[in-house]
């Protein structure tokens, strides 16, 4: 069971180590002297899009460190509905590391990240629909929240209103972008939204028009922007800070090589004035003229003449003076004055964190913490308070580049809550989670805070920052990832799916129940399961477990108890009778390389399928792609599943598979699908049945190896109305009769599309088997091909059975089967 977590708020950008990247960040003198630049100049840019890779990387590093305005870019969704290329993450688990990835992503270009609850619900073909998924007044309402928050001075739209974006989703983003221009400044718009901000007009909305494949929407009477610049500070174009972050979303296989050189970026007005020599055209971004800015921008202009790149805490005291100046200034903003105190604690080299000596911490039991501090600097600092979980450390005296550290143990209370991400703590809907109007547009909300107070130059500073939980690998050295607070115990259940034949008789499964304690346990617990919505229990007793302990309990699920054609959802659920009153769930976690670690809770939950389901062979062999659950859902079929590597395919290998199935995008990641092409073709002619599951045939992994018998081409059509109507090309196809007579009601309860990357220019071998349609286009036919060649069997499916398999849809196990079937050689 994979888990992961997530975390890094906005508002903790100073003071500490970023739980964004895995090891500590690192300000160099240069940094700072980009810092100090920034404080000469105001305004703000707010870019809007809809998902994770949407926004132009190129463009927000260009006026984040070129131009110096504070920058943003809001996503509307997480991207939870895509493809994923470096695991079987979907849904809500890849929404979660693709918020990672753009946090990230933003640790490199130097904006800062936003979201609304819009949940990415898969391809659509028109706003319309995202609208009505999405909730239209929800998404809006998120939107003109994030700008009354971030009062930019310009919005910029990724994509424009009349389509040529192509995702629903995108044609969506620019509409709302355009809708929230407006509502932001009026009051009448989400009134309970000014308890907490005011409203806010930006001076201009732009669409940043675009060149891509074959659309061109840019023309050369258009605002014009040159961002590839070099920075000789950063020591780094524009262009090849764009590819790095950029190349952050491994997760869509984004890597892309640097861009050096001259790089213009087109706009068109929206709304507002047309800009004619700057983006900023018209806005105030350095007020010298006002009489009350004149001392702090001298104030700054003189820090930066007499920065001394060898000796940055040689500026301190002028940084401090400065501070004092801007808490008098009504036009300097809170983010502001923060901003100044960072580059204050960069030029002093102050090192102060607290870390967790473990990365899982229970309630009701206590945790090690390290509170640590250094100034690595002659600057004078003394006075350090550092608190956290209600301990309170103190370090008086500080001798210069000395290490203080205090180790203390401290109890976490009983009614503390479980770290969980904000917009986990409640079941998501349809369209969107679900959180509380000031966490909206947060990408995290940390939950185990430190508070430091510290006296610079008598002078005291007061922040907080995240508390971390710090490592050591033995091969990348010194670590960050976020500490979790966890419930007292854990209760997994296995498997998540299981499959019983209504024409099969005595079958038995077992279920697991896998319970661990977190701390020492001596309670009455139950084990309560809901069969067809009348609760059972399956095991009731006193449980004693010491600290850690686990205990495996099997319950045996018997199909014969079932009625035919059903669904079940037995919930893992263990109930305590005394213990805190708690009822204890699940803890995933998602760990990938490139991102922090990934936790949340969750309510295990098994579902249980009787169904009329029958299979022709036994033994299938299957060539992982990009990542997906179908070898599980083919287990619970009954099927003996063998994962084939290159070096498994071999003739002899081979003949003992009734069916061998590669797994969603398997030839655009595996270059070694080309050189044992003969010998799947020779499984084929011999009588073996090969299905391929979708691939694309575009710049992110080209389809280069022969994939098939017989020509055809994959092309990027696809049918996202999970409910459309299925025709029946050929009635009488064995796919469609053989074992299982496949009807038009076993395509009801599919989820979130129908195909994808579906098949065209089809050589006339190949039968195609079913057409359908979105609503207002022409039916497509090649969602399913199939050929017969040789004694066996190929088949090219777009149809998405790595959604529809594991979320437990009978029909699609149905179709699937006849798919695979192959009577015993």
């Amino acid at each position: 069971m994979k888990m992961k977590v997530i975390f890094s708020c906005l508002l903790f950008i100073f003071f500490g180590t970023s739980i964004n990247a895995q090891t500590s960040s690192k300000n160099t003198a240069a940094d700072i002297y980009q810092q100090i630049k920034k404080l000469e100049v105001f305004g703000s840019v707010l870019y809007v899009a809809a998902h994770p890779d949407d926004e132009n990387t190129r463009l927000l590093g260009y006026l984040a460190n070129e131009k110096k305005v504070r920058t943003g870019y809001l996503s509307l969704t997480r991207g939870d509905g895509g493809q994923n290329l470096i695991g079987d993450e979907q849904g809500i688990d890849l929404g979660l590391i693709r918020t990672q990835e753009l946090l990230s992503a933003r640790s490199i270009d130097g904006a800062e990240q936003f979201f609304t609850r819009a949940y990415d619900f898969g391809f659509c073909k028109n706003p319309e629909e995202a609208m009505k998924i999405w909730e239209h007044d929800k998404v809006l309402a998120d939107v003109v929240w994030v700008i009354r928050k971030f009062r930019p001075d310009v919005i910029i739209t990724r994509f424009p209103t009349t389509g040529e974006g192509g995702h629903g989703h995108h044609t969506a983003s620019a509409i709302l972008a355009g809708e929230a221009f407006d509502a932001a400044a009026n009051p009448a718009m989400f009134p309970e939204q000014l308890k907490y901000v005011q409203v806010w007009q930006a001076k201009r909305l732009l669409w940043n028009t675009f060149n891509f494949g074959n659309t061109n929407t840019t023309k050369e009477d258009q605002f014009k922007i040159d961002c590839g610049l070099y920075n000789p500070i950063i020591g780094k174009s524009y262009g090849e800070m764009a590819a790095e972050s950029r190349s952050r979303h491994k997760s869509q296989g984004f890597g892309v090589p640097a861009q050096r050189g001259k790089a213009i970026e087109y706009f068109t007005t929206i709304k507002g004035d047309k800009p004619v020599y700057d983006l900023m055209d018209g806005i105030d971004v350095s007020p010298f003229n006002k009489p009350e800015a004149s001392d702090y921008f001298a104030m700054v202009s003189n820090i930066l003449q007499s920065y001394k790149i060898e000796n940055p805490s040689a500026s301190v005291k002028s940084l401090i003076d400065l501070y004092n100046k801007a808490a008098t200034l009504a036009f300097v903003t809170p983010q502001r004055k923060m901003l100044i105190q960072q580059i204050i604690k960069n030029c002093a080299g102050i090192y102060a964190e607290v870390t967790a000596v473990n990365q899982l911490n229970t309630i009701g039991d206590s945790m090690k913490l390290r509170f640590n501090f250094i100034n690595r600097s002659v600057t004078n600092v003394n006075n350090i308070t550092i608190s956290c979980m209600g301990s309170t450390v103190n370090f008086k005296e500080v001798v210069s580049n000395e290490n203080n550290e205090i180790i203390k143990t401290v109890f976490v209370p009983a009614d503390t809550k479980v770290t969980q991400p904000y917009f986990l703590v409640s079941p998501k809907k349809l369209g969107s989670y679900v959180a509380d109007l000031t966490e909206v547009g947060s990408p995290e909300i940390f939950t185990t805070t430190a508070s430091f107070s510290i006296k610079i130059d008598d002078n005291t500073f007061e922040f907080t920052q995240p508390v971390s939980y710090k490592y050591t690998d033995p091969v990348k050295g010194e670590l960050y990832e976020p500490v979790q607070l966890v419930a007292p115990a854990f209760i997994n259940v296995s498997p998540q799916l299981m499959i019983f034949s209504n024409n099969k008789k005595s079958e038995q499964k077992p279920l697991k129940f896998e319970v661990q304690s977190n701390i020492a346990l001596n309670e009455k617990v139950q084990f309560l399961a809901r069969f067809n919505n009348e609760q059972k229990l399956l095991f009731d007793s006193v449980l004693t477990l010491k600290k850690n302990e686990q205990r495996t309990f099997i319950y045996t699920i018997n199909g014969n108890e079932l009625p035919n054609n059903s669904t079940t959802t037995i919930g893992g659920e263990m109930v305590a009778a005394s213990f805190y009153e708690h009822q204890y769930g699940s803890l995933h976690k998602i760990s990938y390389d490139h991102i922090p670690d990934i936790f949340y809770n969750y309510q295990d939950k098994v579902k249980v399928l009787k169904m009329d389901l029958k299979t022709e062979g036994t033994k299938a062999g299957y060539i992982v792609g990009a990542g997906d659950k179908v070898p599980q859902a083919l287990e619970q079929m009954g099927y003996t599943v063998t994962i084939l590597t290159e070096k498994d395919i071999n003739p002899n290998n081979l003949k003992q598979f009734d069916v061998v199935i590669t797994g969603v995008r398997a030839y655009n990641i595996h270059t070694w699908l080309s050189n044992v092409y003969p010998v799947l073709m020779d499984y084929v002619k011999t009588g073996g049945v090969l299905l391929t599951q979708y691939n694309t045939n575009n710049s992110i992994g080209p389809v280069k190896a022969n994939i098939s018998p017989f020509p055809f081409t994959i092309s990027r059509n696809r049918i996202t109305d999970e409910t459309a109507a299925v025709n029946f090309l050929i009635p009488d196809h064995p796919a469609l009769n053989f074992p299982n007579k496949i009807v038009a009601s076993d395509f009801d309860g599919w989820i979130q599309e129908r195909s994808i990357y579906n098949a065209e220019n089809v050589d006339p071998a190949y039968k195609k088997i079913i057409s359908m349609k979105d609503p207002g286009e022409q039916n497509q036919d090649g969602s399913l091909i199939i050929a017969d060649y040789g004694k066996g069997r190929f088949v090219y499916t777009g149809l998405v059975f790595f959604r529809e398999l594991p979320a437990g849809v009978p029909g699609a196990y149905r179709l699937f089967a006849n798919l695979i079937a192959n009577k015993k050689k």
